[in-house]
């Protein structure tokens, strides 16, 4: 075959840590004092070894250092200044700060989020939709502590508990909080700003009348389901219209009590719409402070919920968040962090492509080409040119030897 019109000078890997913009990692460094006391493995070598684990699927500290020094004298490429040791990689996984990595992913978010952002859903409601959920990593010791009961054995495995926020036009968090796997989920409540141009939608799981009234007083809508358990008295039965889907079954606003700090009771006034969804046949009752919106549309909107469970599945499916290369807390988490910027990378790589890719094939066509020479995006809008180039002459050539003799 002849050479390929696809070669670059410079590596996949190399071009995909080009996006990355020096000055947000110089800017980062430097507010988070992240290259203090630090002689030769800097916060940017840091990083870009953190970002090789994650894009090659590396599962220990020694396949990440065993890799990187087989890369000896091509690192000018992806802009490596000291290749480092097993030892090294270990302390500063454990000592550099986990916000150095926090700030460069959401400085990345910022940057490219007219890339990512969808703006159909905001056009349709007039409102910021944002969904909140939390998933839970398994670890292999009792770093954090777990839910369960202590197995026969005495040795409890411990879970990091993953709470984030994200846009609903937008395949990446904008907002990552950390706490043991035994922490409620509706503590994460505490950390929100509610705005009054976003609806928020999430599951019953956070289920706070509290926060339901802060969600009103400063103006923002959400939409969740009601608990099974929960207690309230009926105020009135509103009005189906016949343009309204007929999976609507009931609407009704309803009153329920809230318990304030100081031992106060209040009355909050909520509504119930309850949805029958043919495909999965069953009833789902909804819960919202929207009451001026039709009662399908509440129910369509908690349906795109499904979106961040998506996103969890894509991470834990593609990148190496079973293996953890530090048995400590700051570990865990700036190995997070680096997986939510490749994430972030590689879709926008995927919204700037005119092909239709599938995230796991492009995953996968970056971690088995990451250093290889080739023009990513060229090659990825047409992988197969070359091929069929070669083809037709082999055709042509087959054509002219037919005729000659």
């Amino acid at each position: 075959m002849n050479k390929s019109t696809h070669f670059f000078g410079q590596s996949v890997f190399g071009q995909l840590i080009s996006m990355i913009d020096t000055r947000i990692i110089s800017r980062n460094s430097q507010k988070h004092k992240a290259d203090h006391y630090v002689k030769r493995f800097t916060a940017k070598d840091h990083l870009i070894s953190m970002l090789f684990c994650v894009f090659a699927k590396c599962s220990s500290l020694r396949e990440v250092a065993g890799a990187m020094l087989g890369l000896s004298g091509k690192t000018g490429h992806f802009q490596l200044t000291h290749i480092p040791y097993r030892s090294t990689l270990s302390d500063a996984n454990k000592r550099r700060s986990v916000d150095f990595f926090a700030g460069v992913y959401h400085d990345l978010l910022r940057e490219y989020e007219r890339v990512i952002s969808d703006t159909r859903f905001k056009q349709v409601i007039n409102k910021q939709i944002e969904i909140f959920e939390s998933t839970v990593i398994s670890l292999f010791q009792d770093i954090l502590k777990c839910v369960g009961r202590t197995p026969s054995n005495g040795k409890r495995k411990g879970g990091i508990k993953v709470h984030t926020v994200i846009n609903v036009d937008e395949a990446a968090p904008k907002m990552v909080w950390f706490s043991s796997a035994a922490t409620h989920d509706h503590m994460l409540l505490d950390k929100l700003s509610p705005s009054d141009n976003t609806i928020y939608v999430f599951d019953k799981g956070y289920n706070d009348y509290k926060a339901f009234k802060l969600f009103g007083e400063k103006g923002a809508g959400f939409v969740t389901r009601i608990k099974d358990n929960a207690v309230y008295k009926l105020r009135e039965e509103l009005h189906i219209d016949e343009c309204i889907h007929s999976g609507v079954l009931e609407d009704t606003i309803i009153e329920v009590t809230v318990k304030e700090e100081n031992g106060v009771e209040s009355k909050l006034r909520l509504r119930k719409v309850v949805f029958y969804d043919r495909k999965l046949k069953r009833e789902f009752e909804f819960l919202t402070n929207l009451f001026e919106m039709r009662a399908d549309l509440v129910a369509a909107i908690y349906k795109i919920r499904w979106q961040i469970e998506l996103l969890y599945k894509q991470l834990k499916g593609n990148f190496p968040l079973k293996y953890f290369l530090g048995d400590n807390e700051n570990a865990i988490k700036i190995q997070i962090y680096c997986v939510l910027i490749v994430n972030l990378l590689l879709t926008v790589i995927q919204k700037r492509l005119d092909r239709p890719w599938a995230f796991s094939n492009l995953v996968s066509f970056c971690r088995i080409h990451l250093f290889n020479y080739l023009h990513l995006m060229k090659f990825l809008e047409n992988p197969g040119r070359d091929w069929r180039r070669d083809d037709q002459k082999l055709e042509m050539l087959t054509l002219f030897r037919g005729a000659y003799f």
